[in-house]
Order: structure tokens, then sequence, then C-alpha cells
């Protein structure tokens, strides 16, 4: 996708005296284990990342490579997470308001503005833009996407160390069949989300 069609959020919201324009998403709102994360990010005006898209579309090597130059390139980033308590206390939407709140707090600089993908607004305490499909259209919004997604992997090839027999490494703590049977097969973990399995424990 071309830088030109890449920032036209960004390049509207400076032509309206925005200076600090974050973009924020989440990773990990599905799955039946581990934390939610989300990460902002402020990219520098008329800013290239080759190859950058919604990290979904992106393999996962792709999306390690551009992890370094996002964190590389970027003004400030922050990537911050919700545990799966906190899941099961205020509810996975809540959280993930919450892993967005911590990682926009964690940026070292107020933004003027947060362009958040999807459609729901999280309770922050500057201005916020939702953007449907943000990830796929908006530069900072699919920086932010790598920087959470990334991240969570990451964790999660650590808690597979840790829990090997649920075989995190290969579905990231997602409802697959794999992870189901081995929730059948073990028992529901300290680091699984409660009320994502309500029939199960």
């Amino acid at each position: 996708m071309k830088n030109v069609e890449w920032e036209p959020y960004e390049k509207e919201a400076r032509e309206n005296g925005y200076r600090f324009i974050c973009g924020v998403d989440e990773a990990g709102r599905g799955p039946l284990a581990g934390p939610v994360f989300a990460a902002a990010v402020i990219l520098p005006e008329n800013c290239v990342i080759e190859g950058l898209n919604d990290s979904k579309k992106l393999s996962e090597k792709k999306r390690e490579e551009l992890f370094d130059i996002i964190k590389e390139k970027a003004l400030f980033y922050s990537i911050a997470s919700a545990s799966e308590k906190e899941i099961d206390e205020i509810n996975i939407l809540q959280a993930t308001f919450l892993a967005m709140k911590r990682a926009v707090d964690g940026l070292g600089v107020t933004p003027d503005l947060a362009l958040v993908d999807g459609n729901r607004e999280p309770p922050l305490d500057i201005g916020v833009k939702t953007i449907i499909k943000g990830d796929s259209v908006c530069m900072s919004i699919a920086a932010a996407s790598i920087l959470a997604k990334v991240s969570r992997d990451r964790l999660m090839y650590e808690l597979d160390k840790k829990y090997p027999q649920y075989m995190f490494s290969k579905h990231k703590g997602y409802g697959t069949k794999l992870h189901y049977e081995k929730i059948a097969e073990f028992g529901v973990s300290d680091i699984h989300r409660k009320t994502f399995l309500k029939k199960m424990h």
C-alpha cells in the first residue's frame, strides 16, 4: 500500500492542528488464555515503513522484522497489557480499554489525539477517533497492531515453556481444537481466562 493512501487520518489531524497523533490497537481479545495486549505509537510525519500492513495479514517473520523497524522509527511507542485475572474481573472489553489506556499513558508524551482501531471508544484522557479496520487503512494503527501482536506472541512462547502441556506456541492461547483438547486433558490453568471457559472448570 502506498504511503500516500496510508496517512489520510494523520494528515487530516495535523491539518487540524494536532501535533502528537498516536495510533492504538490491541492483540489477543479472543484467546482463552493469557493477557490482552495494546500498543500506542506516534510516528513522525511522512514516515515510510516498507511492508507495513495489518498484523493479521503478515507472516510471523515479517511482523518480527517490522517490530524492530517500528520501534526505531517511532517518535514514541508504548506496549502494555491487562492480565487474564483483570479480564475475568472486569470483562474483556474493559480490560482491552485498560490495556489501551496503559499504553497511551506510557508514551512519555501526552498525545493530542488517539486514532483507535475499531468502533468502540476507550476512555482516554485525550481526544479519540475510532476507525473501523484502522489497522488496514491507518499507518500508526497498523504499527501499533504489530507491536501489540508480536509482544503478545513472544509472551505466549514464554508461557509455552512454563506450561508445555498446553502447547501455547502452536495456538497462542486461541480456542483451537488442539487447545480445547489440552484443556480437557489437563484442566484450566491459572493463566486461562476463567470467564471464557465457564463450562470447563
